[in-house]
């Protein structure tokens, strides 16, 4: 084997290492994972998107997810937007609209001429209540699950002032396997603004998932299950729309560099 190609791209500065592989072929270690993440020794990302076959159908691509830190995860709605925009631009899809498998199920996706990519992201379930522990507060929020789990805080606590170096705690009977953790702020009529703690990553700049369940949220503190919003993350803007049967995450998707992964680099992190 050569060296292992690589795209750079980001979805409201939420970034990830893609890895195309339509044979199947790369062997996606936990220590390659958290190396290609890590931004001193390798190329710096919150996630890496590996291009595969869809087991149960060979005409579609399904994006093998894995965190910063080798986890694997169920969803993320800004990579299957990256993840689209380089099936589009590679020419490994036909068509501008079409359907991606992920963990979480299939993913129908837009991409428009402009940059922005449109997910379908399916059903949204609000499944309890509970609250987040962080710098000795407790911010009470709505559990969501949008393919992958989320507990999203809506808060009149300037959530610019929150520390999210360390996780906040969480209630580890409802949320077993961890959870991502949403603070949430009203800024205007259909207007939210949040920051994100993602488990097995921590801060990002942007969270696709996390802002379906934001709006989810939202939505539930009002009384109703469905409406539209736009959401303000670090690192840009991101519109949902949430219907009685699916929602829909629309915003930029940026590939901002390729190259090759030296070989000996990348064999040194079996």
């Amino acid at each position: 084997m050569g060296g292992v190609e690589f795209v750079k791209g980001h979805g409201t500065e939420n970034d990830f290492v893609v890895l195309p592989d339509p044979a199947g072929a790369l062997e996606l270690t936990d220590a390659r994972v958290r190396a290609l993440c890590d931004r001193r020794r390798g190329i710096g990302a919150d996630g890496v998107l590996r291009v595969v076959r869809d087991e149960d159908d060979r005409s579609k691509w399904f994006m093998d997810y894995r965190n910063a830190d080798g986890s694997i995860a169920e969803m993320c709605g800004n990579g299957v937007r990256v993840f689209a925009r380089y099936l589009v631009d590679a020419g490994l899809v036909d068509s501008t609209e079409f359907v991606i498998g992920t963990r979480g199920g299939d993913r129908s996706v837009v991409a428009r001429p402009d940059g922005d990519v449109t997910v379908g992201m399916g059903p949204v379930r609000v499944f309890g209540t509970s609250a987040a522990d962080l710098g000795g507060g407790s911010f009470p929020g709505v559990a969501v699950d949008v393919g992958n789990p989320h507990l999203a805080c809506v808060t009149g606590v300037d959530v610019g002032e929150l520390d999210l170096d360390v996780a906040p705690g969480h209630d580890r009977a409802l949320f077993p396997h961890g959870v991502n953790v949403e603070f949430v702020n009203v800024t205007g009529a259909n207007a939210l603004r949040m920051r994100v703690h993602e488990r097995g990553v921590g801060e990002t700049r942007s969270c696709g998932t996390g802002t379906v369940a934001a709006v989810a949220s939202w939505l539930h503190g009002r009384g109703v299950a469905t409406g539209t919003a736009t959401v303000d993350v670090p690192g840009g803007r991101v519109t949902v729309v949430i219907g009685d049967e699916d929602s829909t995450l629309t915003g930029p998707a940026v590939l901002v560099a390729g190259g090759e992964l030296d070989e000996t680099w990348w064999n040194s992190w079996s």
